[in-house]
């Protein structure tokens, strides 16, 4: 009888342990299928359950990264949004998720990272170089706000003004200038933003930056006023 017990309860036991692989196999399926099709309801519903946001798809990518690439935009705000999401993962291009966002201009869900401590100054490439390009001028603002560093030079000295005059639109070129950005650096080929500018044959640009450089002379150029004593 001590034996018969003894087995049946390792039975139970096992079956116990298959059962809840199984329910832990079915969540990761309907895990991975729910931010694919931007199902927040479902997503929702696992992590209240307890499933772990940072889960990896079979390719090894973490869910964030993939609710933000699909785009899934409800799924990639909630997942943001949750204490135990970490924010700061990198592609293989050391592409953080603050920066894909910021390339396309989703403002909300770039206000959710930041919060939730994504790196607005990581080292190399940052989320403004990439906010930018994009010429995206409120995420650009709230960037600058959160403290970004305008001037941030990319591992071979570009700048986000640099990316702007080329890339972006005249807006951004013009927001970053008035923000102060500086419009004389080189990066290591010697090309200034206004060397992109023209580069990129962005004639708006060009006039901006040239504008921006010529009031910057002629500040230069004036005389240091008499001041009281």
């Amino acid at each position: 009888m001590f034996y018969f017990n003894k087995f049946k309860k390792i039975i139970v036991l096992t079956g116990f342990f298959l059962f809840s692989f199984t329910v832990k196999a079915g969540s990761y399926e309907d895990f991975f299928k729910a931010v694919q099709f931007d199902n927040v309801r479902v997503v929702q519903g696992l992590l209240q359950r307890g499933f772990d946001p940072n889960t990896v798809n079979p390719d090894g990518v973490p869910a964030l990264m993939l609710a933000v690439r699909e785009p899934s935009l409800k799924v990639a705000e909630l997942l943001a949004a949750h204490s135990s999401t970490k924010t700061e993962v990198r592609n293989d291009k050391d592409e953080s998720v603050l920066m894909l966002v910021a390339l396309k201009g989703y403002l909300p869900l770039v206000q959710k990272l930041v919060d939730n401590d994504a790196d607005v100054n990581k080292t190399g490439w940052t989320p403004l170089h990439y906010a930018a390009s994009g010429g995206h001028v409120p995420v650009i603002a709230y960037l600058l706000e959160r403290s970004a560093f305008i001037d941030a030079q990319s591992p071979n000295g570009t700048t986000p003004l640099m990316m702007a005059a080329m890339y972006g639109s005249p807006e951004a070129v013009k927001v970053l200038i008035q923000a102060g950005a500086d419009l004389r650096l080189k990066n290591e080929l010697g090309m200034s933003a206004l060397d992109f500018a023209v580069r990129g044959q962005r004639k708006n640009a060009k006039e901006l930056i040239e504008t921006g450089l010529a009031r910057l002379a002629t500040r230069q150029n004036q005389p240091t006023p008499n001041v009281p004593r």
